[in-house]
């Protein structure tokens, strides 16, 4: 069962959201809150699997939360659903720690998708977002895309394979499925990925991955 606090200051908004979310059988929504506070003391109380943050709301908005959420309660993964998807917010969220960065205008199995995929230690944007990430790389920064290039060059084939399906926002256990390995061993391959090309977390390889070209956003 996967776990999720919602958080966003419209009461009508969060149940819309868990009536989504609950239509899976494996997702539980255990607290709701209405601002940035009450999702801080929520996540720190009952330690949920997936925080999904709204970015404004009064007293604490949700970037705030999530950095905060990320700090004290590193086993909570954060996704940021909302209605503005400014480059400023997107930048905010993932640089705070957000896994997930989800339009309220998108299609509701993107929001069970993206919930899925963060639970199991993946990275999930909206497509929309993707390709506003992505495009600044893929569009005329030669520089940029060797210097990727030449960073991916040193992974080993197997760690390039993990990227490649990290990227296009596979879980760790599709990871596993699709190369034949354990889940344990998926995420010693992401923990090395990580040291090797000098990123954070998995939304930056992913990233340096598209900037490389070895992955497409559809």
């Amino acid at each position: 069962m996967i776990r999720v606090l919602i958080a966003d200051d419209e009461a009508m908004m969060r149940a819309g959201v868990r009536a989504i979310l609950e239509s899976d059988t494996e997702i539980e929504v255990v607290f709701e809150a209405a601002d940035g506070h009450e999702a801080i003391a929520g996540a720190q109380r009952h330690r949920p699997d997936v925080a999904v943050l709204d970015i404004r709301m009064p007293r604490l908005d949700g970037l705030a939360a999530a950095s905060e959420i990320a700090a004290t309660v590193p086993a909570t993964r954060v996704v940021m659903l909302t209605t503005f998807g400014e480059d400023e917010y997107i930048e905010r969220a993932l640089g705070g720690g957000a896994l997930g960065f989800l339009l309220k205008a998108a299609d509701p199995r993107e929001l069970i998708a993206g919930v899925r995929v963060v639970s199991e230690g993946g990275a999930y944007l909206s497509p929309d977002i993707a390709r506003r990430v992505i495009a600044p790389y893929r569009d005329g920064d030669r520089l940029r895309s060797a210097k990727a290039r030449e960073a991916i060059a040193a992974l080993t084939d197997r760690e390039r394979d993990v990227l490649r399906l990290l990227a296009a926002g596979a879980s760790n256990a599709e990871i596993g499925a699709q190369l034949h390995l354990v889940e344990g061993t998926v995420k010693g391959y992401v923990s090395a990925i990580l040291v090797k090309l000098e990123v954070r977390n998995r939304v930056e390889a992913a990233v340096l991955a598209h900037r490389a070209g070895i992955v497409t956003v559809g």
